[in-house]
Order: C-alpha cells, then structure tokens, then sequence
C-alpha cells in the first residue's frame, strides 16, 4: 500500500535537469553547435546562483555582527 497524501514527491528529474538533458542531445545530434560551457548551463548555473546567495548570506551576517559589538 502506498501513503499518499496527494502532494508532490520529492524525487524526480527537474526543469533545469530536462532542459540540460536536450540540451546535450542537441549537441551529440549536432544541431547546435554551442560551446559545452553554454550546453551545460542548466547544471551549474542553479548551483552557482545557490553559492551566490549563501555567500551574501554570510557576508550580512558578519557585517551585522560586527556592527553589534
């Protein structure tokens, strides 16, 4: 029996990860014909955007500490 509530799972391919697998097909079909840094995009710019904001993140919150000392 399976327990489900009607939500949405937690697994599964995502948008970025669909659109980095056509992007690769594209590629291995030659029908574009982009560098692989741009054809590989979907993988490390959600991850670089994720680096991103934690570095901001902790850049505020040691600002913010030092101004309260």
């Amino acid at each position: 029996m399976s327990d489900s509530k009607g939500g949405a799972a937690g697994g599964g391919i995502g948008i970025s990860s669909t659109i980095g697998v056509v992007f690769i097909i594209l590629k291995l079909c030659k029908v574009i014909a982009w560098p692989w840094l741009w054809v590989l995009c979907p993988f490390w710019i959600p991850l670089a955007v994720i680096v991103l904001v934690n570095g901001i993140l902790a850049l505020v919150t040691v600002v913010s500490k030092r101004g309260s000392i």
